[in-house]
């Protein structure tokens, strides 16, 4: 069993690795301190399973694991936070409250040898699950080239699906990220964006003019000079955005 424990106390990364010692089987394979090297790590290695903190430096390990195509198996290990309880409870493989025991921790390994339902399913539930902190509202993480950036989310114009991926426009460029509009609907509920067509989220402070445009449908003009299609469905949600 190859493990990569990622948590930015050392304290808590040494505690880990003395409870896996009776473990005869476990590898530990690294030991990073933030998400970016717990990233390449990840990607470096492909272990079967991952400790992994929710509150760390620079990305958390929610944002993380969002940038892993095929993420592992993951365990929590985190100080008390309502939403990502929420998150873990049906479908995180285990998540462990610090302080915890050494009792629990064998609890959470004897879990992850006994899991049937796949890794890749339980992790996209607990992000999707994890997309309604406030903490995971205000900005988005993707991947640029070898780069790492994080918008925040104020600074979006619109998004646009693409197959698989969603499309994020801001002032300058674009950057894709493996998610569904659904994701996003469902996480920007509490910011000024408002689902207007299948294919397209737009920043309604942006919005200048909406023009009718084939039978039911309207054209949206941004004040970026972006002309976004709206459906029925999306201009009645709109009309209660805007108070029309």
């Amino acid at each position: 069993m190859n493990v990569i424990i990622i948590d930015d106390e050392p304290l808590a990364r040494s505690i880990i690795k003395e409870y896996l010692q009776p473990f005869k089987e476990v590898n530990i394979l690294a030991e990073c301190s933030d998400g970016f090297e717990g990233l390449k790590a990840i990607q470096q290695f492909a272990p079967d399973v991952i400790f992994l903190d929710i509150q760390m430096p620079k990305i958390t390990g929610f944002e993380m694991l969002e940038l892993i195509d095929e993420p592992p198996a993951v365990i929590f290990t985190t100080a008390f936070d309502e939403y990502a309880i929420k998150a873990f409870e049906s479908n995180a493989v285990d998540y462990l409250l610090k302080p915890f025991s050494k009792e629990r921790f064998n609890k959470a390994i004897q879990k992850f040898l006994q899991q049937q339902k796949p890794v890749a399913e339980k992790t996209e539930a607990v992000l999707e699950n994890a997309a309604q902190s406030p903490a995971q509202q205000n900005r988005i993480v993707v991947k640029d080239g070898n780069k790492i950036k994080i918008i925040p989310v104020a600074q979006v114009q619109y998004f646009e699906a693409a197959d698989d991926y969603v499309k994020i426009f801001i002032a300058d460029s674009s950057f894709l990220k493996k998610k569904t509009m659904g994701y996003f609907e469902a996480s920007l509920m509490q910011h000024q964006f408002v689902r207007v067509h299948r294919s397209y989220i737009v920043n309604s402070q942006l919005i200048t003019r909406i023009d009718a445009y084939e039978k039911d449908n309207h054209l949206l003009l941004l004040s970026t000079g972006a002309k976004i299609p709206v459906s029925k469905a999306g201009y009645t949600k709109l009309k209660e955005v805007l108070g029309i």
